[in-house]
């Protein structure tokens, strides 16, 4: 016979299954994914209160029955044995109290011991290649050292992801922590990398400011590239170049200098969870991040997926089995490069060759907010793409081009009405440094922007927001016998990959911004592109004592995007002679940096 104590959990857990259940018939407006998660759970206020009042009945319960701890097994606390160090927060979680905390804490717990020997060790578990210089994962001797008893070793189907990489980022280790265990701040952070992001569950809340021992449900939508936009239908998909995660994150210190953030899957960890999240799991991932003084610390990054095995576009065949489209690498060089613009974006002491046209910091500060909202925007807008349905054309020289429209209804930071999207991506036998620097360009970009229509452009204000010349923010000017434009663009490059991102500006706005005024009401409808190696590992022709000829950089996929503002009214529909005037727009701007670049063929 069941006890009492057992009989009260058992009504708690279908009480709150009956909660998961009604919200998961909703959807969250901010995040797009089911109303399970944290941000629409706090949008019912009664089932919120509801799901409070059931967790202090669950808490007084247990505390009453076992009021010294007696019972481990039962016992709310984060970790069996250690209760004090991971105290959990149950009037603060919103998910699934019928969830075993203990287990989970468990799972992490071996996750984190995991990671630091995954991040610690090199060889035999890490082996580095001769050709490309990067580590390969000895999965024997992982197998023999972390799971020798249980594994299934890989199974037919499945496939492993694994990469390792550090570097050095200049910003201060707790803000870098508390970043990461904040699902806004997380995805700022990889605007062209993570398209969605949210909070599930707060399963522990953790101990002090900085939220030691802090355990998060995640979930999370990684993708490639921009122009990877599924089609909406059964047959829908992504080239299998996208990567849609459900994890926990946990969050611990390891010592005066040193914390982890470790990510891993935990299976059934919720009911009725979609297929589409039993595709990718994470194994023990995430980072050691080590406290280097002076305010910057260096960050460890270990990733290591086992994923679904499935068809990839020829496109991106190379660069997603290379490992390098969501490999450690990315997300190090991605950090450096969105930290390091934070730093520019405060810094006092930029050289004035670095900031011309600007008088003052304000000024400077102000411009570079407006550039990175836009930049922001340009990933958030081909991000969400799988709220918008898209239709495939195809141009007349045989590129494809997605189209779909969308409405701004009262988003100040871009212009109200209907605004059309369209994307495609190409290959081009050119490295990606090259095609970066050629089309950030100003002086040469009339060679390929039809809108300039052969005008000159004349740089306004260049402001550094990088160490790279390439991390540039520029407002141009053209002008031509009808009319004068401004035009905003943010140029970005890491050892990965380059965005170029631009769009016409109010210019007695803009003149406002670069005085210091606020711009967040300044609207801006970016274009831009995205441009990625190809990943083709690429070998020398001839043999030399030259160092430049010792190796040859492979191609590019570059992504081209337009937003055009079809209607002012939001109830504009899309119509035949828009799409046609965006499949010109597309066709003569691949053609014209085809031509510029000497590679049509």
């Amino acid at each position: 016979m069941k006890t009492l104590y057992s009989k009260e959990i058992d009504k708690l857990r279908n009480e709150n299954k009956a909660f998961r259940d009604n919200i998961k018939k909703s959807s969250c407006p901010n995040c797009g994914f089911a109303a399970s998660c944290k941000d629409a759970i706090a949008g019912s206020t009664e089932e919120q209160k509801l799901r409070i009042e059931n967790a202090k009945l669950k808490l007084r319960s247990i505390v009453g029955k076992y009021p010294h701890g007696s019972s481990p097994q039962n016992s709310p606390s984060c970790s069996p044995g250690n209760d004090q160090e991971n105290r959990c927060s149950l009037e603060f979680s919103t998910g699934n109290f019928g969830l075993e905390k203990s287990r989970i804490m468990d799972v992490v717990s071996q996750a984190r011991d995991e990671l630091i020997k995954m991040a610690a060790q090199s060889g035999p578990l890490w082996i580095r290649s001769y050709e490309t210089g990067r580590e390969i994962l000895n999965y024997d001797q992982y197998v023999k050292e972390f799971c020798p008893e249980d594994s299934n070793r890989l199974q037919p189907k499945k496939s492993i992801e694994a990469s390792r990489e550090s570097g050095i980022i200049f910003v201060d280790l707790l803000w870098l922590v508390q970043s990461f265990m904040d699902a806004n701040q997380w995805k700022e952070l990889f605007p062209g990398l993570i398209s969605k992001a949210a909070t599930v569950d707060v399963i522990c809340n953790g101990e002090g400011a900085n939220r030691d021992g802090a355990v998060h449900l995640v979930r999370q939508f990684n993708r490639l590239i921009i122009a990877l936009i599924p089609l909406k239908g059964p047959n829908a998909d992504t080239h299998g170049a996208s990567r849609e995660l459900y994890f926990v994150r946990y969050c611990k210190n390891l010592g005066a200098n040193q914390w982890a953030i470790v990510d891993v899957s935990v299976d059934n960890i919720e009911d009725n969870i979609e297929a589409s999240l039993k595709k990718c799991r994470k194994r023990p991932s995430g980072c050691i991040i080590e406290d280097k003084s002076n305010g910057h610390c260096k960050v460890t990054w270990v990733e290591h997926l086992e994923c679904q095995k499935s068809m990839v576009h020829s496109l991106y065949r190379a660069i997603v089995n290379s490992g390098l489209a969501f490999g450690a690498k990315r997300w190090i060089s991605t950090l450096q490069q969105q930290c390091e613009r934070l730093v520019f974006l405060v810094a006092t002491n930029v050289p004035t060759k670095d900031s011309n046209g600007v008088a003052t910091l304000a000024g400077r500060k102000s411009i570079l907010k407006l550039a990175q909202r836009m930049t922001w925007s340009f990933c958030r807008a081909l991000g969400a793409s799988s709220n918008n349905s898209w239709n495939k054309i195809t141009t007349k020289t045989g590129d494809e081009i997605r189209v779909a429209s969308r409405k701004n209804l009262n988003d100040p930071g871009e212009p109200l009405g209907t605004i059309l999207s369209a994307v495609s991506c190409v290959w081009l036998p050119v490295s990606h440094h090259v095609l970066f620097d050629f089309l950030r360009d100003g002086n040469r970009r009339n060679e390929w922007d039809i809108m300039f229509n052969g005008s000159k452009v004349h740089s306004i204000a260049k402001l550094a927001k990088g160490q790279d010349r390439g991390n540039t923010v520029s407002a141009l000017a053209m002008t031509t016998d009808e009319h004068k434009m401004w035009l905003l663009q943010d140029s970005s490059t890491n050892a990965y990959e380059s965005m170029v991102v631009y769009g016409p500006v109010d210019i007695n706005g803009m003149q406002s911004v670069m005085t210091g005024c606020d711009s967040s009401n300044i609207a801006v409808l970016p274009s831009g592109f995205s441009i990625l190696p190809d990943g083709i590992e690429s070998r020398p022709l001839v043999i030399t004592s030259w160092p430049e000829e010792k190796c040859t950089e492979g191609g590019s996929l570059l992504t081209i995007v337009f937003q055009i503002l079809i209607s002012n009214s939001p109830t504009a529909k899309l119509s035949m002679d828009s799409v046609d005037s965006v499949n010109t727009l597309i066709s003569c701007t691949l053609q014209s940096i085809k031509e510029s670049l000497q590679c049509e063929d």
